[in-house]
């Protein structure tokens, strides 16, 4: 009896270092690059995520008319925060910002449409897009890939691409 309760407070103590970490309300698997592959030398690769639309206006712009997306966090692997993204172009296309970052692999904090905060894990590969698509109603490219190489959100959103595990990691 007393080896089954060790084990229980075992569980319930992991149970609860889980809940202490990195706090986002939906995580999603890691999202990467389409399948590319480049000749071309050097070790940065870009970031463009769609976050969800801001709802609220802002008045002491003079284009009030203009949606903007939320702005979201890049935290590098071991969690550390390395930037706080405005995620505005200043277009008048809604684009939001392309985020040159070294290769490796990253966790952005955003909120998409119809969820709020998600936390999704993002590989960058040299010399290629990663996007992230959190404002809804997007859907892939290449519709033959849509069902197998897929990230979603739960109600079937596209969000982007699974990361390939065949490809080397930089």
């Amino acid at each position: 009896m007393r080896l089954f309760a060790i084990a229980v407070g075992f569980n319930f103590c992991a149970l609860l270092s889980g809940c202490a970490g990195y706090k986002a309300g939906l995580v999603l698997e890691p999202v990467g690059p389409p399948i590319i592959h480049s000749d071309l030398e050097g070790t940065n690769g870009t970031l463009v995520v769609y976050s969800a639309f801001d709802v609220h206006p802002n008045f002491t712009s003079t284009d009030n008319n203009r949606r903007r997306h939320t702005d979201y966090k890049i935290f590098a692997h071991d969690g550390r925060l390395l930037h706080v993204v405005h995620n505005d172009a200043r277009t008048i296309l809604e684009s939001p910002i392309e985020v040159e970052l070294p290769a490796g692999d990253y966790r952005i904090s955003a909120r998409a449409n119809r969820f709020g905060p998600v936390a999704v894990p993002v590989i960058i590969f040299p010399h290629r897009t990663t996007t992230i698509h959190l404002e809804g109603g997007s859907t892939p490219d290449d519709p033959s890939m849509a069902q197998t190489n897929a990230v979603r959100l739960p109600d079937g959103q596209f969000v982007g691409w699974r990361a390939q595990s065949e490809e080397v990691r930089p």
